[in-house]
């Protein structure tokens, strides 16, 4: 079954970095979009970012952009997420989720996802 862990979460204080990756299990998920969604205590969950199969295109959520960045490399397209300038409010689970490439990106977006982790806590302190 293919699986997908995440790490590197952790405390940080307000302005400074953390970088998150994503390993996957099972099956290599070459053909598939991947990304990130969080989600903060007492909210919904939301999307952060995206990049598709072949890294041909990156998108992220405005709240992020310029601070965060996706990307992904290896044999088993390993994802990985730098956080910088890291915010109280970037406080959440960070959820790492991957989806079939014949799906367009947008899909991706709004939660149309196949595969989930199961989550990895960054905590911004002030």
């Amino acid at each position: 079954q293919v699986q997908l862990v995440e790490s590197g979460g952790g405390l940080v204080q307000a302005g400074g970095s953390l970088r998150l990756s994503c390993a996957t299990s099972g099956r290599t998920l070459n053909g598939y979009h991947m990304g990130w969604f969080r989600q903060a205590p007492g909210k919904e969950r939301e999307f952060v970012t995206v990049i598709t199969w072949n890294a041909d295109n990156t998108y992220y959520a405005e709240s992020v952009k310029g601070r965060f960045t996706i990307s992904r490399g290896g044999a088993k397209n390993t994802v990985y997420l730098q956080m910088n300038s890291l915010k109280p409010e970037d406080t959440a689970v960070y959820y790492c989720a991957a989806d079939e490439a014949y799906n367009p990106s947008s899909n991706f977006v709004r939660g149309g996802v196949i595969y989930w982790g199961k989550g990895t806590l960054v905590t911004v302190s002030s």
